[in-house]
């Protein structure tokens, strides 16, 4: 099939955009209510709500590798999303099943954790093979792409809350596995837009056999990752077991290869790490963020009560929807003309804007009313600082992976990118229990200076992150830019 067109994108595109933007609606959708959810309906206090969301974040995360593995070697990269968006939707199903059952809720997670590490990695692998041989929209076409991301995020952080404030979060989790529904049926009718775009194996027969060992791990793995959220301790030693690994076989990568595609690998390594920062500031979003929120923030915007105040969320897919379309065609237009800005520079000037919106949460505290409440505007501001850092990082982290990486190694290392999502979940986790009082304080004038400090602490020591990476900016560049030498 045609992979490039003259101008725009091709329909592939179109048809990927809207798979993840429904297995994102379902993800998102539970996400935004976790927390709370851990808090309100399984009795948690709020350390112990950050740190099991911690964990099951990091397990979503961290079994990217895997599925990424599995797309390329084992099943094929488009059998590995519909597997995992199956396993996704049954997951979203036993939570709007499990009400007040902490073993059924944990067993629910598992299949979510273990769904989203089959699909994650897939779809923008496959994404990665429409453009193969159009390098200069890939920017764009990953930018966009990340839109499908928040733009189902937006809807289903809205509507997930408000439906489980409303009518309870049996409904709000039901709607999550509906999204999955029409994830699979759209990939099903129109797969045929991607047909010859795989990886070796998927474009060869289905192995039976291959496919049942699969399968059987997979259910092992669902039963493991519900027992470990009962046992953290074990899923932070496991997380720890899995990181080394990726990382190991990633070095073993960098130590084969030779020239300029060692220099690439070591460069995408390096951009990697600084993106485990960012992360652990991005999982203050639905912990420390959210809490605050809750606790110390009007809730009106626009003259409109907030009667959920976990909707506050969608304040950073909301800003992720406004630019995106803004930075893609900016990276297309400079990039045409040889002008736009290096990855490492754009990974650095993100890291400066994460930096601004937690600095400019502490500095709200300076004007609560008298009642320790802020006003929301500095909960939007923040947020936009925080979502123009994450395009600018976690936005083009797949489209960095997709220049800089082998296609032979692509699945693999589009796992290890998200990996670090699942590192910095479990930082991001105890970052959030900083924040926590004990459940009997309400009081918005107690909680307000916690937050405060906290989040003044985090933005200076993400200014001085900031500043070495501007530092080493030259080096990846010239990392990047390596060629190989050709003998005469």
């Amino acid at each position: 099939m045609e992979t490039v067109q003259k101008a725009g994108h091709p329909k592939a595109f179109n048809m990927i955009f809207f798979l993840e933007f429904w297995e994102r609606f379902g993800y998102y959708g539970l996400q935004a209510v976790l927390a709370s959810f851990f808090v309100k309906s399984l009795g948690m206090d709020d350390a112990e709500s950050f740190v099991v969301f911690g964990a099951f974040s990091a397990m979503v995360y961290g079994y990217v590798s895997i599925g990424g593995y599995i797309g390329d070697k084992v099943l094929g990269t488009q059998r590995t999303i519909l597997l995992g968006a199956v396993t996704l939707m049954l997951g979203y199903t036993l939570m709007a099943i499990a009400g007040s059952d902490k073993s059924m809720v944990f067993l629910a997670l598992g299949f979510v954790a273990c769904g989203n590490g089959l699909f994650k990695a897939n779809p923008s692998s496959l994404l990665s093979k429409v453009y193969q041989n159009n390098e200069a929209q890939l920017d764009s076409a990953f930018t966009m792409y990340y839109m499908a991301v928040n733009v189902g995020s937006f809807f289903s952080m809205i509507l997930v809350p408000i439906v489980g404030g409303s009518y309870g979060l049996d409904l709000g989790f039901g709607i999550c596995a509906a999204g999955l529904v029409i994830a699979i049926l759209n990939f099903i009718f129109f797969r045929r837009l991607v047909k010859g775009l795989d990886s070796p194996v998927g474009k060869e027969p289905l192995s039976m056999r291959k496919f049942a060992v699969v399968v059987l791990g997979l259910l092992l793995a669902i039963f493991v990752s519900a027992w470990m959220l009962t046992n953290l301790m074990v899923a932070h030693w496991f997380l720890a077991i899995v990181g080394t690994g990726v990382f190991l076989v990633f070095f073993k990568m960098i130590f084969e290869a030779k020239g300029a595609e060692r220099s690439k690998l070591i460069a995408a390594f390096v951009l990697i790490i600084e993106a485990i920062v960012f992360f652990t500031l991005y999982q203050q979003m639905p912990t420390s963020l959210n809490f605050f929120a809750i606790k110390n923030v009007e809730h009106s915007l626009l003259g409109m009560t907030i009667n959920d105040p976990e909707v506050f969320q969608t304040l950073n897919p909301f800003w992720i929807m406004l630019a995106s379309p803004i930075l893609a065609w900016l990276y297309t237009h400079f990039g045409k003309k040889d002008q736009d800005m290096s990855m490492p520079g754009k990974f650095a000037f993100g890291m400066c804007l994460c930096a601004i919106s937690f600095l400019i949460l502490g500095f709200s505290a300076k004007f609560a009313n008298a009642q320790g409440i802020v006003s929301v505007w500095w909960l939007v501001a923040s947020y936009f600082f925080q979502s123009m850092g994450e395009l600018l990082i976690s936005g083009l982290g797949l489209s960095m992976i997709s220049k800089l990486v082998p296609q032979r190694m692509i699945g693999f290392l589009m796992g290890a990118w998200f990996l670090t999502t699942a590192i910095a979940a479990v930082i991001g986790g105890w970052v959030a229990t900083l924040t926590t009082v004990p459940k009997s304080v309400v009081d918005p004038l107690v909680t307000l200076p916690i937050y405060a400090n906290v989040f003044n602490e985090i933005g200076i020591v993400t200014v001085v992150i900031a500043i070495l990476m501007i530092a080493t900016v030259p080096t990846l560049n010239r990392l990047i830019n390596k060629k190989d030498r050709v003998e005469n």
